[in-house]
């Protein structure tokens, strides 16, 4: 009766079958890892940016790479900003989607350290080869507040570091380079500054970041795992449809053969 499952026809399906199931499965647990990380970061953000702000030489230091674990803490510095040193990011947009810089501007602390400060967002105010106009930055030691960043990498970024832009531009922000391009002690990672707020056309603070969504991996967790369930009885359909056409196809020549009564 069902001896067609072991025709070369019904082994390989059977097999595909047997395969997409483990597959499924484990697609679904990955969905559903990517949702826990996402939980997590979302909390361990939350965190951050609720507890009070710490001075950055105490998660900072020259040469150092800001660990996952610190991202977006918040720390307060006092010194004076070096605006003579002020460099801009290139193509950042705004909240609103517009293209402009990033105004990132050395803060010279009391013991003579830098801490590069990400003062926020302006428009492109000119042709791109010229540097921009900048709102001068506070004069005298004044203290800032801010969200400690790592250093911004092609990897991790999607931006290609490009060389030979044009004066005090960059592309991506790296202590590192800032470090050998000013001579100084720079401490690891920046600062998205936070506090003093923006006002008379300073530039605009950048938002924080967005965790709040949790995304839709459980949704695509959920959705493999159903489709694993779905192999297994897909697989039955078709073994008792295929019963069935066998069987009707048996009946049929048995049926023709019968004479009719007279």
């Amino acid at each position: 009766m069902y001896r067609f499952l072991l025709s070369r026809q019904w082994v390989i399906l059977t097999l595909i079958a047997l395969l997409l199931i483990p597959v499924m499965v484990e697609l679904g647990f990955w969905q559903l890892h990517r949702h826990e990380h996402r939980v997590a970061q979302n909390q361990r953000i939350s965190e951050a940016l609720a507890a009070d702000p710490v001075p950055a030489e105490k998660l900072t230091s020259p040469g150092h790479e800001v660990p996952r674990a610190d991202l977006y803490r918040r720390v307060s510095a006092k010194g004076t900003y070096d605006a003579k040193h002020e460099v801009v990011v290139r193509r950042r947009i705004n909240s609103d989607d517009e293209v402009g810089f990033h105004v990132l501007t050395p803060f010279v602390l009391d013991d003579g350290k830098v801490l590069l400060v990400n003062r926020g967002w302006i428009a492109a105010n000119g042709p791109q080869t010229a540097f921009p106009k900048i709102p001068a930055p506070p004069k005298g030691e004044v203290t800032i507040t801010g969200r400690l960043m790592a250093d911004e990498t092609s990897a991790a970024s999607g931006i290609k570091d490009v060389r030979g832009l044009p004066d005090r531009q960059i592309m991506l922000i790296s202590s590192g380079q800032q470090a050998d391009a000013l001579g100084k002690q720079v401490l690891g990672g920046y600062v998205e500054q936070t506090s003093p707020e923006a006002v008379g056309g300073s530039p605009q603070l950048i938002g924080g970041p967005d965790h709040s969504g949790i995304g839709p991996h459980m949704a695509y967790a959920v959705q493999w795992w159903l489709f694993a369930a779905g192999v297994p009885i897909g697989w039955v359909v078709l073994v008792r449809r295929e019963r069935r056409d066998r069987a009707a196809a048996q009946a049929a020549p048995a049926s023709e053969a019968t004479p009719a009564p007279v």
